[in-house]
């Protein structure tokens, strides 16, 4: 699976490219999905541009995107949008429009319930695990962990010469991850790096204008589609971008593919 991440939490002087409006938002991940990706994460904006789990938002957002596309779309819950947790809580419960799926950062206060609000309206839990923070750990010991959708195993090292490898040290961490589909992805001068990791080893992956405004060769991206087709370009020919949701921790034997989730209407 590749999963576009269509804006992030980047605004209007990251240049006019970032789709920030529910109707640039939907236009950038149709076109992302046509070119190959089969998951959406967004991050749906106030008037000012500024990140928000408003209902009024989400619901606007959500609306405008699945009547351009038929795929799993999810959102963000972090903490930068909501910084008081009980907050955060009464956002989700608040939503008129559920998400497929919603990620979560495990290292955030208030992340567990968060997740439980989530997964009490029956929305898919994506549990955001950054590297050089405890969210590996807090993970490992939640009793929420085997009820993720999946896990978002997120290198937060921009360099490139040592994002593979803390990419490897997050992944290590991680362990067995309760047995749910991993994605890997990095973000800046490590989004490619560990992209090709994530190939490699058989793993998910995500990229979008959030994670990274440049190719491999360092030209700027003109499009959440253009960085889709040069991931899917990496995976090679054989690579199909919707078999699945992600790859499976296996206790000792490696990796085993992970059955995906479809879209649905999420009305509640």
């Amino acid at each position: 699976m590749v999963q576009v991440c269509v804006n992030g939490g980047r605004g209007s002087g990251d240049g006019a490219l970032v789709p920030l409006s529910p109707k640039a938002m939907a236009g950038s991940a149709a076109e992302a999905v046509a070119a190959g990706a089969s998951d959406i994460h967004v991050h749906p904006k106030s008037p000012c541009g500024e990140d928000t789990l408003s209902a009024k938002a989400v619901a606007a957002t959500l609306d405008e995107i699945r009547s351009q596309v038929d795929v799993p779309v999810g959102v963000t819950t972090g903490a930068w949008a909501e910084p008081d947790p009980a907050a955060r809580v009464a956002r989700v419960r608040e939503w008129s429009v559920l998400p497929d799926h919603a990620s979560v950062n495990w290292h955030e206060p208030g992340a567990e319930e968060v997740a439980a609000a989530l997964l009490e309206r029956g929305v898919g839990v994506e549990a955001g695990i950054w590297s050089g923070t405890d969210g590996a750990a807090r993970f490992a010991a939640s009793p929420l962990g085997p009820r993720v959708l999946r896990v978002l195993a997120e290198v937060t090292d921009p360099d490139p010469e040592t994002a593979e490898d803390t990419a490897r040290e997050l992944l290590a961490a991680l362990g067995t991850a309760h047995g749910r589909p991993v994605l890997l992805h990095g973000e800046e001068g490590g989004t490619w790096p560990v992209l090709d990791l994530a190939a490699r080893l058989g793993l998910a992956t995500r990229i979008g204008l959030e994670d990274t405004l440049t190719l491999p060769d360092g030209r700027r991206a003109t499009s959440n589609a253009q960085l889709v087709s040069e991931a899917l370009a990496r995976y090679g020919p054989g690579y199909r971008s919707g078999s699945g949701s992600g790859y499976r921790f296996g206790a000792g034997s490696g990796y085993r593919s992970g059955a995906g989730s479809g879209p649905s209407d999420r009305r509640p």
